[in-house]
């Protein structure tokens, strides 16, 4: 496989082989809270998910020497994040089941024309555009994503927290969860869907 760090991630690798305390420390401040943020969606209180992070860190600082740039550092990072979770959510008897889509619709059926209009099946309500959630300034509408999100399934929430809200790409989640493209695409549709009519709901 190709390899695809960058060369800031190069620099930061080499800090981090090196023992630049400086370096960990800024790496934990850009990602520790939305580290925390993933976490808690897999374990059952915010005390657990700060031990998850910690050994997560424990991990990172152990693995670096194995660390071939098949992945960029970040998306490295969060695949023993995710990792460290699931065994610390089986262990609580809680677990994600990311290869269960299940049979619930995307879209609530209410949304569309039933058989005894002109147009069944159409749009009763058509769905505005969806514009991810960075490009949304208000930070009050960034509070009613984040605060719908944690209302979905453990496995949509995580895929949307990290494709919408921490800026992650289709296959950087599937490498960090572990899940095909066409079940991080099902999960990220559904939980796109929910957190959508919240937000038109919010605009109107």
């Amino acid at each position: 496989m190709q390899e695809v760090v960058s060369a800031s991630d190069h620099v930061l690798v080499d800090a981090l082989r090196a023992g630049d305390e400086a370096a960990f420390a800024m790496l934990v401040r850009e990602l520790g809270p939305p580290m925390l943020r993933l976490a808690r969606l897999y374990v059952s209180s915010r005390a657990v998910a700060e031990e998850v992070v910690q050994e997560t860190w424990v991990g990172v600082l152990r693995g670096l020497e194995r660390f071939e740039g098949r992945s960029s550092l970040k998306t490295w990072i969060f695949r023993i994040l995710t990792n460290t979770a699931k065994t610390r959510g089986a262990r609580e008897g809680r677990s994600v089941p990311f290869s269960a889509f299940g049979d619930e619709p995307s879209v609530d059926p209410d949304r569309f024309l039933d058989e005894n209009t002109n147009f069944p099946g159409h749009w009763a309500t058509p769905p505005t555009r969806w514009e991810a959630p960075g490009r949304l300034v208000e930070q009050e509408t960034l509070e009613l994503i984040e605060r719908e999100s944690a209302k979905l399934p453990p496995a949509q929430a995580i895929v949307i927290t990290m494709r919408d809200v921490e800026g992650f790409d289709a296959e950087d989640v599937c490498n960090a969860l572990d899940i095909s493209e066409t079940n991080q695409r099902v999960l990220l549709h559904r939980a796109r869907s929910k957190v959508r009519r919240a937000l038109e709901e919010y605009m109107t």
